[in-house]
């Protein structure tokens, strides 16, 4: 037998190798910096109310932060929302956090406490507004509020920001026109199913688990939210103006849409720190927050719309100097 076939089969051997371990290589580098020990220590992250989307994703992403960083201890605060989220983080009191970008607009223009040191890590997803009633309720306008008992949120929370806006936009004042009732997405839907209140405000990720729960032993509807009551909102400028006219898509809730789409407001998710917090630390989270979408997004299903190529617009919020690291790095 000819001594040249093994020779060349030893040379494309070496090659598939060598070219077996730059993919691995690759893959490393993407997945974890080559020759780096992981960030340790402690921070605190503010999460949401109980049954929301900010809740549910901040307890996956402690998980896969664990797996990438193990000497790295990562405390969950729960919070009424955005607002609070947002000031948390402007005053140290918290590291991380997940707020709304309008909630984000309306700290900065109160001159809040801190809010020159704020700073964007990623885009995430986007929340929905979603203005919940009886389905027997016969509410089918916002205009139809008016002397009703209506959930607008927590203080200090995003859904209150945006619930205010909305009802102003639609001629109802808050405190006069209707009877506000502070619940929650943990709270309110309890509330609508026991006929303590009329309709409630929420604003988060789609599908919320809070909801879901909710269409297994109540029928509900949405109330829609037209794009003439965006235009509105968007004439008042400022924070307003991070307000989308969207429609829901069918697949949100299934059983309680019937193949039928609603429309509404959709505000962008940013998550957040400081400027002062530790860039390697950040590029760190940074690069676990984009790699694990698919496996946060198999349990909460609005961290699928996660995209390296969104990610970097955290408008209003500079980038922090150790995200903006990672995303030079995995520029193509």
């Amino acid at each position: 037998m000819s001594k040249v076939f093994p020779r060349i089969g030893r040379r494309r051997a070496l090659q598939g190798s060598a070219a077996g371990f730059v993919a691995f290589g690759l893959l490393l580098w993407w997945l974890l910096p080559l020759g780096e020990e992981p960030p340790t220590g402690t921070i605190t992250f503010s999460t949401g109310t109980l049954r929301g989307v900010y809740q549910e994703y901040g307890e996956r992403l402690r998980t896969e932060l664990g797996r990438d960083m193990p000497g790295l201890k990562v405390k969950l605060v729960q919070s009424a929302g955005s607002y609070e989220n947002v000031r948390r983080v402007a005053t140290g009191q918290a590291d991380f956090t997940i707020a709304a970008a309008d909630a984000v607009e309306t700290y900065e223009l109160n001159d809040g406490q801190g809010a020159d040191r704020m700073r964007g890590v990623a885009r995430l997803y986007d929340d929905y507004v979603q203005l919940v009633v009886g389905r027997d309720s016969g509410i089918t306008s916002i205009a139809q509020l008016r002397h009703k008992r209506v959930a607008i949120g927590l203080p200090n929370s995003g859904v209150r920001l945006i619930a205010n806006r909305v009802l102003g936009a639609a001629g109802i004042d808050p405190a006069k026109d209707i009877t506000p009732v502070a619940e929650g997405i943990d709270t309110g839907p309890d509330q609508l199913r026991r006929g303590k209140i009329d309709a409630f405000f929420w604003s988060g990720g789609l599908p919320t688990k809070g909801l879901r729960d909710l269409a297994k032993k109540f029928s509900f509807t949405f109330v829609p939210i037209d794009g003439s009551l965006v235009n509105k909102l968007h004439s008042e400028g400022e924070a307003a103006l991070f307000y989308r006219a969207t429609n829901m898509p069918e697949s949100a809730y299934p059983s309680v849409q019937h193949g039928t789409t609603v429309a509404t407001i959709a505000v962008s998710n940013l998550l957040m720190t400081r400027k002062d917090m530790d860039p390697r630390l950040t590029e760190w989270v940074t690069r676990t927050v984009i790699k694990s979408r698919d496996d946060i997004g198999a349990h909460v299903h609005s961290a699928q719309l996660v995209d390296l190529r969104t990610a970097i617009y955290t408008d209003p919020l500079p980038l922090q100097e150790g995200a903006r690291r990672y995303y030079r790095s995995v520029k193509p």
